[in-house]
Order: structure tokens, then sequence, then C-alpha cells
């Protein structure tokens, strides 16, 4: 078997991860606030990923301040997408919030034309079209109104996006295991400042709720599976496909969450929820594919066919 094959089996077991994280999560937060929660998740997670990074480098690391500040600026940004996300888990569905939260494909291209002005893909105005239509399906008419926590895994959505764009642009900087630990470690320290602010986080100290297996078996699978391991492998993978590659085999985390959510809590989404989910789905796949080179390569194929007919 392949490193390339490996690589992408590796994408696609992250993607059934964070998909499948969705109700662990929604389950865990009936014991912890959200922002508590995801304290302690990152703080596991980052020890984790800390001690790999001195294992690897054998305890000789030297790290100049510039090398923290990109790390920082992405942890804020994650900050934002799992702070919401986990907080709208509250008061949407776990199937809801995985196909939200994967806007963040098409939203990319559309900042990247309002922040640097580089005019979208065609793809990316499709795909961005049949997301928004799918959002609306999806989030308006799959129930009676719009939830707030719609509203709060959209905005994570955003954050998530940032984090994809800044990413592009440090991780040729900065040692790639040295930069998600700063990352993962400034997520827990905003989340627990965040919780210290606007929570009732003395809750940890009640053996009920931190030592209740939903709570350990969440944070099981999310620091280590979820974050250090996905976070992990998904750098690792990345060496050995292309990004169009990546961003396709990505987008299964919506559609794992959906069937998680329909095989653990029995969810199950109406017509136009369906619909919404297919259109979503649909504008994420499409936002990667190389619709304008299979494009061209025909015309220009066309046009040859053409050409030797003519000089016939």
């Amino acid at each position: 078997m392949n490193k390339r094959l490996l690589a992408e089996l590796g994408l696609l077991l992250v993607a059934l991860i964070w998909g499948s994280t969705f109700v662990v999560v929604q389950n865990a937060i009936e014991f912890l606030p959200p922002m508590t929660f995801n304290a302690i998740r990152f703080f596991v997670a980052g020890v984790v990923i800390l001690l790999i990074y001195i294992i690897k480098e054998k305890g000789k690391i030297i790290v100049s301040v510039n090398q923290f500040l990109p790390g920082i600026l992405l942890g804020i940004c994650l900050f934002i997408g799992y702070s919401f996300q986990t907080i709208g888990l509250l008061y949407t569905t776990p199937s809801k919030a995985g196909f939200i939260t994967g806007l963040s494909v098409v939203m990319v291209p559309l900042i990247i034309f309002i922040i640097y002005k580089k005019r979208p893909a065609t793809k990316a105005l499709i795909g961005s079209i049949g997301a928004v239509i799918g959002l609306y399906l999806l989030a308006a008419k799959n129930s009676n109104e719009l939830s707030i926590g719609d509203g709060f895994v959209l905005i994570c959505a955003f954050g998530f996006a940032f984090h994809i764009i800044l990413t592009d642009r440090v991780t040729k900087k900065v040692p790639i295991l040295l930069l998600t630990t700063v990352q993962i470690f400034t997520v827990s320290l905003t989340c627990a400042v965040g919780a210290l602010l606007f929570e009732k986080w003395q809750v940890v100290f009640q053996s009920s709720h931190i030592f209740s297996r939903t709570t350990i078996f969440a944070m099981l699978i999310t620091a280590i599976l979820g974050t250090a391991f996905a976070f992990f492998m998904q750098t690792t993978a990345q060496r050995h496909t292309t990004p169009t590659r990546v961003g396709i085999i990505l987008t299964m985390e919506p559609v794992f969450a959906a069937i998680t959510s329909f095989i653990v809590i029995n969810e199950r989404l109406s017509i136009y929820g369906s619909i919404g989910c297919v259109l979503i789905f649909f504008g994420m796949v499409v936002s990667e594919l190389p619709i304008e080179k299979t494009f061209s390569w025909s015309f220009v194929k066309n046009k040859k066919a053409m050409n030797r007919r003519v000089s016939k």
C-alpha cells in the first residue's frame, strides 16, 4: 500500500473522528459548561502534542517570539471555532452543527476575495450558492424557526475558515509540531479565561460531573483522538497528497456527523433538511473540484478537433 493511499485513508479517519464527536460533545456539555470542557480538552491535547514534540526534537527545543505569534493567532481562530461550535450544540442538533460547520470550506474563497481582492474561481461561486441554499433549507425549513444554536455554529464556521486561510500563510515559516502545540495551548488558555468570566466552572470540582463516564469518555475521545491525533494525522498526511484531495476528503465530516447522529440518538431530518444537507455537501465538494481545468481541457480538445476538420 503506497504512502498516498495510506495518507488519504488517514484523512478519512480524521473526518470520521471529527464527525462522530458532535454527539459525544453534546452529551458531555450536559455535565460541564462548553468553555470549561474545551479548556480541559485542549490542555490535555496540548500536553500530548508537546510530549511528542519534545521526544521528536530529543529535548533540544529553541523557540523565538516570532514563532509563537502565528500559533497564538491561529489559536484565537480555533478558539472562536470550537467555542461557538460547542455553545451551539446546546441549542441545535449534531447533524445540523456538522453541516453548518462544513460551510467553512466554501467561506474561504469568499473571505479571500474580500480581504485580498482575489476573485473567487467559478467552482467557488457555484459551491457557495449551493451551500447557502442548503443552509437555508437545513436551518430555516427544517424546523419551525431558526435556532440560536445554528447562528452560533455559523460563527464557528467563520472561525475555522479564517484558520484555514491563516494556516496556509504561516505553515512554511514555523515547524508544524511547534505551531500545533502553541495554537492548542492558546485555545485552552482562552477557553479557561472565558470559563472563569462567564461560566460556573466550579462544577469541575464536583466528582459527579468531572468523573462521570460520559465526561471521561468525551475527554478521551475529543482530546486524544479528536484533537491531538487528528491534528497530527492531518499534518502528516498532507505531505503525501494534494490540498484539493485533502479538502474533498474532509468534506465527509458533516456526513459522518449526520450518520452518527442517526445511529446514536436516532436523529432524523425532514425532507427540507435532507435536501439542505445534500446541497451543502454538493457545495463543499464542488468548491474543491478542478472544474476550470476540466472545462478548459475539454475546450482545448474540441478546438483541436475543429481545427483538424477545417484543415481537411
